[in-house]
Order: structure tokens, then sequence, then C-alpha cells
């Protein structure tokens, strides 16, 4: 009895343990919540490698705007007097030129930032995360966030993350040392073209490097995510009742329905001309009214249990009941309820009826 009991136990337990995969609506519910695998590295890495590459393309073009704007403020303000119209003048044209001067770097930023995410998630809005929830004013659960083991990997990634930029850094400009402490021999122009190619360098070799750490990242993140997901064999078993309805519910409504027909099916055999048997395993109700029918119809058939109902029922009110094994077969085989019989099976069918009729004194 208690092996019985622990037995019973360990299956309730195995039940509970989330080792079965997330179902489709598993995945698709924690979707509208805003639950989904999703790195925060990638968009950074897009966002700086692209705006490296922006400093590239329209390097000429930012630098054009900066020494106008320099120039500009020496040249137009150096002498103005201080007044709050001057002052304004200054601080508008000196952000305009500013915006224009960056503008290709805000919309690569921008545009990679929505690809990054897009590339992830695709498109997706979810006011779940924004909602009150009591839960996250619990200071347990905050304790459990911050010193948790996903908080603890967080940090670890972002230890490596500053390791490897950090020595990114210092190999590059160890090996340009000697150019460096040179720099104060050569002209302002060359300095900062020279200056400016260090820093792309070491950004473009960066980016590549974070965007290689945010493949890893994401790869993590999406099994973490599905490890979150994880449903138990009762979880999937509760979904599907949900979903589907529960199996024993559903047996109940088809038995009901199944005997609701079959009670139909019962009422319509006082209207039958006849009854054609196997003779113990089918019976077959026929019935056919003259100009109102372009055949004779099956208005009740069973096989077995029913087959023995729908005799009892015909003795009852009188239907005659006819044998014959071929055709009581074929028209249970072939023929639905409610249903007319096939053109071959009218010849058999009409010599049984004509029989019937001179019965019943129908014919004379």
């Amino acid at each position: 009895m208690a092996a019985a009991f622990r037995y019973r136990l360990d299956l309730q337990t195995f039940s509970q343990e989330k080792t079965e995969p997330a179902t489709p609506k598993k995945k698709q519910d924690a979707r509208k919540k805003g639950q989904v695998a999703k790195s925060m590295e990638l968009p950074g890495a897009f966002v700086l490698m692209f705006a490296i590459l922006a400093f590239l393309l329209f390097g000429a073009f930012m630098k054009e705007r900066f020494f106008h704007l320099v120039s500009f403020v020496f040249q137009d303000f150096l002498l103005m007097n201080v007044t709050v119209p001057n002052v304004s003048a200054l601080f508008g044209t000196i952000i305009a030129d500013g915006l224009i001067m960056l503008s290709p770097i805000l919309i690569f930023a921008l545009v990679m930032a929505f690809i990054g995410n897009y590339l992830q998630i695709g498109f997706l809005l979810s006011a779940d995360p924004l909602k009150m929830k009591l839960n996250k004013l619990n200071p347990v659960e905050g304790f459990k966030r911050i010193f948790g083991l996903r908080s603890l990997i967080e940090f670890l990634k972002s230890v490596f993350k500053l390791t490897i930029v950090g020595l990114v850094v210092y190999f590059i400009v160890w090996g340009e040392k000697e150019r460096l402490l040179a720099l104060s021999r050569y002209p302002l122009i060359e300095t900062l073209d020279y200056v400016s190619g260090l820093v792309i360098k070491i950004g473009l070799i960066t980016a590549i490097l974070l965007l290689v750490l945010a493949v890893f990242d994401y790869l993590y993140q999406r099994y973490e995510h599905a490890k979150q997901l994880r449903m138990s064999k009762q979880d999937i078993k509760d979904e599907f009742k949900k979903s589907e309805g529960d199996p024993q519910i559903k047996a109940r409504i088809k038995e009901r329905q199944r005997r609701m027909a079959m009670q139909r099916m019962m009422q319509e055999i006082p209207n039958a001309d006849v009854i054609i048997t196997n003779p113990t395993h089918y019976a077959i109700a026929l019935k056919y009214e003259t100009g109102a029918m372009e055949a004779p119809k099956v208005i009740a058939k069973g096989a077995d249990f029913v087959a023995l109902k729908i005799r009892e029922k015909a003795k009852e009110h009188g239907i005659v009941i006819m044998e014959n094994k071929p055709l009581a077969r074929a028209l249970y085989d072939r023929v639905e309820l409610n249903e007319t019989i096939p053109g071959d099976l009218f010849q058999a069918v009409a010599e049984i009826l004509a029989y019937v009729y001179k019965l019943k004194g129908n014919v004379n």
C-alpha cells in the first residue's frame, strides 16, 4: 500500500516537472505579454557599427560642417554684445548646425536600432509590461531579481564585454604609442586626420567584436526564454482542456447527441413502409411516397442492438419486416441516414415495396 502510494506520488511529481517545450499557444500568449527572446546587445552593436560606418561615409561632410560652425562662431559672434536676442540667436545657430552635422549618425543609429530589434522579435506592440503589478513592489522578489542567477550572468557578461573592449583599445593604442607621442610635432589638420582614423579603427573592431558577442547573447536569450516557457505534462493537459474542451465533457455531449439522434430515428420508424433485415445483425427502415420522392429513402438503420430496437419498434406498429441479407448489408454500408437509395438497388427495393403494398392491399 505504501509502495503504491509512493508510486502515485512520484507520477504526480513527474507530471508537474516542467520538462516539455512550450506549445504554440503558450508562446503566442507570452508574446502578447511582451515576453520574447531578445538581446539588448544586438541593437547596441548594430548602432555602434553603423555609426562608425556613418563616420566613414559622411566624414568629409561632418568635417566641413564642423569647421563652418567654429569659424562662424569666432568670426560673427566673438565680439557681439551679450544680450538675450544675440545669445538666443547664437545657441539656435549652434544647435541647428550641430543637428545637421550629426544627422547622418542619428539617422543611422535610429534605423539600425529598429532593425536590430525587428530582426529578433519582428513587429510587436504590447502594453502589458507597462501595467502596474503589485508583485513588482515586493522587496523579496526585487532582492531575487537583483541577486539572482540571471543578474549574476548579466553582470559577468558586462564584465567580459568591458574586458574585451578594454583589451582591444589597449593593444591598438599601444601599437600606435610612438605615433601618438609624436603628434605634437604635426600640424593640426594631420593630427585630427590621424586621431579620427584611429578612433574609427578602434570603433569598427570593437563593433565587430560586440556584434559577435551579441549573436551569442541572442542565442543564450532564446535558450533562456524557451527554458522559462517550459511546461509540465499537466500544464499541457490543462491547456488542451481550456482550448479544446474537457474530453470527458465532450464525450458526454457526443453521447447525448447520439441518444437524441437515436430517439429521432426511432420516432420515424412508424412512418416506414418496410424493414429490411439481415436478419439479426442489420435492420434498415425504408420509406417511399409516390410523387413526393424520386426514390425510396432510408429513415432508420442500425446494427446489432440498434437493429434489435428497430425490429421491436416495427413490430409494435405493424411494419412489415423482410429478410434480405445482401440487400440489407448493401443498404447499411452504402446509404446514409435520410439518403435515397442508389440506382443499382432500385430493382431489388422496388420488388420488396411492391410485395409490401400487395400485402397491405394497396395493389390488386
